[in-house]
């Protein structure tokens, strides 16, 4: 029996690149080799077990072959004559395709370190085809190293466009592959993400109403929200900010946005570019549908990502100074002059028109 650390952990050794977790194939093992070594089996489908004190992750080495359509449809063989090449021909990408032995020697059988010193992101072998999830794994990892000067290799994108005509794409569950955009929106340069997907044509199979409003604005406002720092969701709807408002609300139903996400996205949608505002009554309304009150923070996000998209809408800071203006009416004040009940709300909407009237907006 014979341990291996793989993928990930090898290929961001090698890069200088920060990395926290360390995957294992053990080789030459059976379950209950490990099971009798106190490892934690979690596995169903192959056996992966978690190290007994520091918790890692150890699968056995095994093989897979297509039985079915998508990224499930697979048969998992892993007896103890399956060699490390063996295992790390299943791979996605050469430069995962690699090992470490205890001596600290790498084992490269695939040529992932030439590939990791040209920066091309190239598969392991026409075995890639049988995962359509792989698609979007490669259009993430292109995200992550763009800056390093990674690519995705011509053979590589050819087979990725071929897999987004096959239909294959579809049968990915919803969530599955909001994990992979949530972690891609997370990445250094999410653009390149959204740039991969469309240039392959997998954005077009998955979400046809997406691509045409990815425009190269919109890109580059997302490569500025990443530079900024800007969290996930504000990046999704960066995103999504030259969608129509329903185009966005059908999206964020397809891919089971969490709700965060999809309130942003939604209002970013509908409001961006800026309404007309025409009197206080309708920055009133705009203001309440950011909960402005309540939620403070949401308009300063949907301003954080319009100023992104429209850096010369001087409304936007009026917007802040409005929303800033309101939350200092003080209810109190009102029900020591004696309202209550409905015609304390009449009276709180009544000086609220009448501050934002004062402050010229609309009217």
């Amino acid at each position: 029996m014979k341990t291996y650390l793989v993928g990930g952990a090898v290929r961001d050794k090698l890069l200088g690149y920060p990395f926290h977790e360390r995957d294992w194939v053990v080789v030459g093992a059976r379950p209950e080799d490990l099971i009798e070594q106190n490892f934690q089996q979690v596995g169903k489908d192959f056996p992966v077990f978690l190290h007994p004190k520091t918790k890692q992750e150890y699968a056995l080495a095994r093989t897979e072959r297509k039985s079915g359509t998508g990224y499930h449809g697979f048969i998992c063989d892993f007896s103890p004559d399956i060699t490390l090449e063996d295992d790390l021909s299943r791979r996605d990408l050469t430069i995962n395709a690699m090992a470490e032995d205890d001596n600290g020697d790498v084992i490269d059988p695939y040529g992932g370190l030439n590939d990791l010193n040209n920066r091309v992101l190239r598969h392991v072998s026409p075995a890639f085809c049988e995962d359509p999830l792989r698609i979007l794994r490669v259009a993430r990892f292109a995200a992550r190293y763009a800056h390093l000067g990674f690519t995705v290799a011509d053979e590589t994108q050819k087979l990725m466009t071929a897999m987004s005509a096959n239909g294959e794409l579809t049968t990915i569950a919803a969530e599955r592959i909001w994990v992979e955009l949530y972690k891609a929106l997370n990445e250094r340069s999410p653009a390149v993400f959204f740039r991969v997907l469309i240039a392959c044509r997998a954005l077009h199979a998955l979400f046809p109403q997406w691509p045409p409003a990815l425009t190269p604005a919109v890109l580059d406002s997302l490569a500025s929200g990443a530079e900024l720092n800007l969290n996930a969701d504000l990046r999704f709807a960066l995103a999504c900010s030259d969608l129509k408002a329903e185009q966005c609300k059908t999206l964020c139903a397809e891919l089971r946005a969490s709700n965060s996400a999809a309130w942003l996205a939604e209002r970013c949608a509908a409001n961006i570019p800026l309404p007309t505002l025409n009197n206080s009554e309708e920055w009133l309304a705009l203001l309440e549908n950011f909960d402005y009150a309540r939620r403070p923070q949401l308009l300063d996000d949907f301003v954080a990502v319009a100023t992104l998209r429209l850096p010369n809408e001087q409304r936007l800071t009026q917007l802040q100074d409005a929303a800033t203006a309101l939350r200092q009416i003080q209810t109190a004040e009102l029900i020591a002059q004696g309202f209550s009940g409905p015609a304390l709300g009449q009276a709180l909407r009544a000086e609220r028109l009448k501050r934002l009237a004062e402050l010229h907006c609309g009217g």
